[in-house]
């Protein structure tokens, strides 16, 4: 006999599948103000028809605009963190906001435990746990959009693009609309829970990794793989995970090949290594057996064309439509996070031409610190939301 939905849940779904509104972002879908979205819609048309304009203008070739453009100053980017920014004690300053607090109230619902503890008290290792620092993440992300919102309404209904890292893409997509939050919780769910399974399977690593002009980094981890294959492990990898910025990449593979490039730093001119906050080896090949349940999980969940532009991790480019997000997003689990060459696509521009603002919402500092060192001047007017 199928459970009775709770009164709390049947509040959540009513939020969750209200109807797209036109001029506003997808806050309103799971915000605690959606009512009242609603009935302001008709007082932001001028907002709405900037973003389309400055959307419309992005969408051409640079030598192709010709027409009066709108101050990007006026307009906004979100970006969201992924997992590795999780602490114990987040989302703790955000609870002052009862959108916030209305996120976690949800996403505790959905997920039949209490996400908000783990936050908020731990320990360490239970929220490092892929399957809870992945929701974890996601959630506190969307919940510091409220504490935007309170405060700078205009980011939120000015804002022509987002991205986010690894994990923060998915938020991502529920922040434009394509990806209702209930939905995204449970994919969240399959995809930390296969991405773990996957590292219980084979021993992985993620550095942070600080190499010079003179560095390959290529053959180094060519050479920490082919000792792994003379030392027994099985179908071992050791390569680029993620492009940070200039000379910084993130290195990941076996524990074995990372612990050989550790060891042989200074010979393979390599400046700096620092592990990450992870449980494994993500967006290589020995994540390869998440993909299949992370791939079936999408495509039961019904999803829509972004209304803003939201860029993909594998390329670097913006989603097109719904039906690119699921043929793209389930490459992400085994392919590099580029996101250096993201933000080289998003804030490029002509010379003179301003920047719009940049809000980081989520755990850390990471994303706007990245910002500074691929482009200093779009770095300038961003701003963090941390929760």
């Amino acid at each position: 006999m199928p459970r009775t939905p709770s009164p709390k849940m049947l509040a959540a779904r009513r939020l969750l599948r209200s109807p797209r509104i036109t001029g506003t972002l997808s806050w309103s879908r799971w915000s605690s103000d959606a009512a009242k979205a609603t009935t302001e819609t008709a007082a932001l048309p001028d907002n709405a028809e900037k973003r389309q304009q400055l959307l419309n203008e992005l969408s051409e070739p640079l030598e192709q605009k010709s027409r009066p453009a709108i101050d990007p100053k006026e307009t906004s980017v979100m970006l969201f963190p992924g997992q590795g920014s999780q602490y114990v004690g987040m989302a703790k300053d955000l609870l002052r906001f009862p959108g916030a607090r209305r996120i976690f109230e949800l996403a505790n619902e959905v997920l039949k435990y209490d996400l908000l503890k783990i936050c908020l008290e731990g320990p360490r290792e239970k929220l490092n746990r892929t399957e809870h620092a992945q929701l974890a993440v996601m959630v506190s992300s969307l919940a510091a959009l409220e504490q935007l919102r309170e405060e700078r309404p205009k980011a939120i209904e000015t804002c022509v693009a987002a991205a986010g890292f690894s994990l923060g893409e998915i938020t991502a997509l529920v922040y434009a609309d394509a990806l209702p939050f209930d939905k995204a919780l449970r994919l969240v769910q399959v995809r930390a829970t296969a991405m773990q399974a996957a590292c219980d399977q084979a021993a992985g690593a993620m550095a942070m990794t600080i190499y010079g002009p003179d560095t390959n980094l290529g053959e180094a981890c060519a050479r920490a793989q082919q000792w792994c294959v003379d030392k027994g492990v099985e179908s071992p990898y050791c390569g680029i995970a993620n492009y940070m910025y200039p000379h910084c990449k993130v290195v990941a593979g076996n524990v074995e090949a990372l612990e050989f490039l550790e060891q042989n730093a200074k010979a393979l001119k390599i400046r700096r290594m620092k592990r990450l906050a992870v449980s494994g080896a993500f967006h290589t090949p020995l994540m390869l057996s998440a993909v299949e349940p992370f791939t079936k999980a999408l495509k039961s969940v019904r999803l829509q064309d972004p209304v803003i532009r939201v860029y993909s991790n594998v390329d670097g480019k913006p989603y097109r439509h719904a039906k690119h997000i699921l043929t793209q997003l389930p490459k992400q689990i085994v392919r590099p996070v580029k996101w250096e060459q993201t933000l080289h696509e998003m804030y490029e521009r002509k010379q003179g031409v301003d920047f719009p603002r940049t809000f980081e919402c989520g755990p850390g500092k990471g994303l706007v610190q990245v910002l500074e060192k691929v482009n200093a001047k779009a770095a300038q007017s961003s701003f963090n939301v941390i929760a």
